[in-house]
């Protein structure tokens, strides 16, 4: 496993988008490199990123006990939720790590936490996690569990194998010292990955039992046999080459054997054949006999084929004669309806002439009467035009009345008030006079 590049947002102290690519200079060539600065300026936050990116939880917060803190949404929080690292102040942030996996593959590992609606004290979502390969995009695994069971398949490595090894945070690098040796011995097997040589030393140990075990059995299996004196070994042996000797006689007997049956199987089959042959032609024989009727019928049929044709045609021609005398009989039959129609229209036709010229003196007895009507007409549109004339000259000499009638009331007044005042001095003159 390699660790190619770690991205974040918006986590703890580290607001602005950030990013720390491995293989870009000056981290690339540069080995060893420190991450410094003061307290609170974030070095921790990038390797909680890190670790937030691979496993979802990162070391800061995976120990300790079941405690609760207030988080800004109003709701209580456990203190080992990892989307407690979510700045204050923030809608959402996210951690982000690009690596090399066991398999020599590429991969881009992704975290992310939302508040509600994206406000500051929303209530916190359910975080988001994928993976990706880096070379074609294509998705590996989504989902919280997915994508965690992915990571330690590709990584080969445990969150707590992860912590203990690759990334010690502040304060437990006497938990990897104080472990104990076997737990010590895997971890450094993965690291080093010397893992395969425990594995070849345990099939090499495995081996070597069995193959004792092997040599015990024969051993024992040989000091229950025994060994033979020269003389009956010989013995045996001669015994054993004649024996040899007649098994090889016995062979080349059994080979003449097996090719007399052979041959006996083939006579036998070609028996059957023989047999099967003469069976068919005795069959087809009788069947020659028994079909002489047969072919004087064809011979028959034969004769008169030439004569198929015309009689189809004949057929087909005394079938288009009975269709035309049929066509005939209905065609007379609807001439001589068509006929009675006709006299029908006729007669009808005559009354509608009679009809049309009765009409046509009626008219010309009502022309003086349509002329006097029209002249009446006009005599009444006249009327009517000078009706609207004189309504609106009446209406004209109404208002007109009106008018005049109040200047006549306002001249009474006038006079009416210059009589008062007429008076008023007539008594003045005769009371001062």
């Amino acid at each position: 496993m390699r660790i190619l590049a770690i991205r974040g947002a918006n986590l703890a102290s580290l607001a602005a988008p950030f990013e720390v690519d491995l293989t870009a200079a000056p981290l690339a060539g540069s080995g060893l490199f420190a991450i410094t600065g003061e307290t609170g300026a974030g070095k921790s936050t990038i390797l909680d990123a890190l670790c937030l990116a691979l496993y979802g939880e990162y070391p800061r917060v995976s120990v300790g006990g079941s405690e609760k803190a207030p988080d800004p949404s109003g709701e209580l929080t456990s203190v080992k939720d990892g989307r407690a690292i979510l700045r204050r102040g923030a809608g959402s942030g996210y951690a982000e790590a690009d690596f090399t996996g066991q398999d020599g593959i590429g991969y881009r590992v992704r975290w992310q936490a939302n508040r509600a609606r994206g406000r500051a004290n929303g209530k916190l979502q359910t975080e988001e996690r994928s993976l990706h390969r880096l070379d074609d995009g294509s998705a590996v695994a989504a989902g919280k569990t997915q994508v965690r069971e992915a990571v330690e398949k590709r990584t080969d490595l445990t969150f707590e194998q992860f912590r203990r090894t690759v990334l010690l945070a502040q304060g437990e690098f006497d938990t990897f010292l104080l472990a104990s040796e076997d737990d010590r011995a895997r971890l450094l097997e993965k690291i080093t990955g010397t893992e395969i040589y425990a594995a070849i030393s345990v099939r090499v140990h495995l081996g070597t039992d069995a193959r004792r075990r092997s040599l015990e059995i024969a051993e024992q299996r040989r000091k229950d046999i025994g060994l033979l004196e020269d003389a009956v070994r010989q013995s045996l042996a001669a015994e054993h080459q004649e024996i040899q000797a007649a098994a090889v006689l016995k062979a080349h007997e059994r080979d003449l054997v097996a090719a007399q049956l052979e041959q006996l199987r083939r006579l036998a089959e070609a028996e059957v054949a023989r047999n099967f042959a003469k069976t068919a032609m005795d069959d087809a024989v009788a069947a020659h006999a028994g079909g002489d009727a047969d072919r004087r019928t064809l011979a028959g049929l034969d004769a008169v084929e030439p004569l198929r044709p015309l009689a189809a045609e004949r057929s087909r021609a005394e079938g288009a004669a009975t269709a035309a005398a049929s066509a005939a009989v209905t065609t007379l039959a609807d001439f001589t309806t068509a006929q009675g129609h006709d006299a029908t229209a006729q007669e009808a036709l005559g009354k509608a002439t009679d009809t049309e010229a009765q009409a046509e003196a009626l008219f010309k007895q009502f022309g003086p009467l349509w002329t006097e009507a029209e002249k009446l007409d006009a005599d009444i549109l006249t009327a009517q035009a000078e009706t609207g004339r004189a309504a609106s000259s009446a209406k004209q000499i109404a208002t007109d009345a009106q008018e005049r009638a109040q200047a006549l009331e306002l001249i009474d007044a006038a006079i009416a008030s210059d009589t008062a005042e007429h008076e008023q001095a007539a008594g003045q003159l005769v009371r001062y006079g």
